[in-house]
């Protein structure tokens, strides 16, 4: 088992990564959750939603 060197990772980039992780996986999520109940414009919407958020997270991190 080898060790992962993250000593190149920035706070910045950490914070970044984690705070939009907390919206985008739960967007997705509640989306295909709404699908199965037969709500498809909600979950559409949330999933859209979600694909929006990681629009903007790649642009955040093309910049950083």
């Amino acid at each position: 088992m080898t060790y992962v060197d993250t000593s190149d990772i920035s706070a910045r980039m950490f914070v970044t990564v984690l705070l939009l992780l907390i919206i985008i996986a739960p967007l997705i999520s509640l989306g295909v959750l709404r699908l199965f109940q037969s709500r498809k414009k909600s979950g559409f919407m949330l999933i859209a939603g979600g694909v929006a958020v990681y629009a903007v997270f790649q642009l955040v991190m093309s910049f950083t």
